[in-house]
């Protein structure tokens, strides 16, 4: 015959708890090993990221991209009008043209000297003289040659194209404008390659140059994302006192453009800390609190947290003891803790 008080165990062993039929999610709060280490503020940039710039004066003439807009490498983003490069371009082939003619006509006299000197008809003073003439002659066709390459080569800074694929990310100008030598043009970035660029403190670099792992998070994209490589520069700030560090992110993030704040995390070690996942807290102006479930009721409690990692968990410093269960639908728990089921009988 079954003993009536271990019979009386094994009901209450056997029984869901009071909050198994509360419609969302809860887990009790538990100690877990989690990363210790320094976290600090940075921003997210494109490792391709540059302004065009005019590099002759003209006018625009045509801007075939906008903001926003994807552009293949060698595209043309924008034509300049400058016709004074082509007349440049014109006088120089005239004057080509010119040098190759009295180059032609230094040669026939050279030949005609040096037959005549032959025939002992002149003096070597005579031929060293139509030498000279000849060898001039052929600097100045050389350097008209020249003359034409370099001015067809700024007549082509008139048609400006893509370094690489990517966006447009600025416009500066507009058809009609003139510019100048040095006016930006349009500013774009390769979206696949982004980084994210810190500045730490001096004092804390031995730690970070042995840091293991780095993990990034994204506040406004919730989103943690695990650095792909670590660069620290070898120079500090005379001013701060900082030392700049890059973080190489994965490629073809989405969703991750240059200028956005985020947060990069070193992994020194790891601790036992008391942790509950991030997204189970709730923020009201500078309230941080969690919903906790007794038997079947439901209330908010607050809690002070301490860093987060990059698992979606952060550490509770104060306000939750181990084995208390919390919702992890925060905005489920406090629409059923204001509803009739959670208020207590009259």
């Amino acid at each position: 015959m079954l003993n009536p008080a271990r019979l009386l165990a094994c009901i209450i062993l056997a029984a869901p708890p009071a909050w198994a039929a509360l419609p969302f999610a809860v887990a009790p709060v538990k100690y877990q090993m989690a990363d210790t280490g320094y976290s600090t503020e940075a921003t997210v940039e494109a490792v391709k990221q540059s302004t065009i710039a005019a590099q002759v004066a003209g006018r625009v003439s045509a801007v075939n991209f906008d903001a926003g807009d994807y552009v293949k490498a060698g595209s043309v983003i924008v034509r300049l009008s400058a016709q004074e490069l082509s007349s440049a371009v014109a006088g120089s082939r005239a004057q080509v043209a010119q040098a190759d003619a009295t180059l032609a006509n230094a040669r026939a006299n050279y030949e005609r000297q040096q037959q005549l000197f032959q025939q002992k008809f002149i003096s070597q003073a005579a031929l060293d003289r139509a030498t000279a003439e000849f060898r001039a002659a052929e600097a100045a066709a050389r350097a008209a040659r020249a003359g034409v390459g370099q001015t067809a080569a700024v007549s082509g800074y008139t048609v400006i194209t893509a370094p690489y694929s990517g966006v447009v990310a600025a416009r500066h100008v507009e058809v009609g404008e003139t510019v100048a030598p040095g006016t930006p043009l349009m500013t774009g970035f390769d979206p696949k390659d982004m980084r994210v660029i810190a500045n730490i403190p001096q004092y804390k670099l031995a730690e970070v140059k042995a840091s293991p792992r780095v993990a990034v998070e994204i506040p406004s994209l919730n989103k943690w994302i695990d650095a792909a490589g670590v660069t620290v520069l070898p120079s500090a700030d005379a001013a701060t006192h900082t030392v700049k560090v890059r973080i190489d992110l994965p490629t073809n993030l989405e969703g991750v453009i240059p200028g956005m704040f985020a947060r990069a995390h070193f992994s020194v070690g790891s601790a036992r800390k008391l942790t509950i996942p991030s997204s189970a807290v709730v923020r009201r102006s500078e309230i941080t609190a969690v919903y906790v479930v007794k038997d079947d009721k439901v209330g908010l409690r607050q809690i002070r947290l301490g860093t987060p990692n990059g698992r979606g968990q952060v550490e509770v410093l104060a306000g939750l003891n181990p084995g208390d269960v919390i919702a992890l639908d925060p905005v489920k728990a406090g629409i059923y803790a204001k509803s009739a089921a959670n208020q207590p009988a009259k």
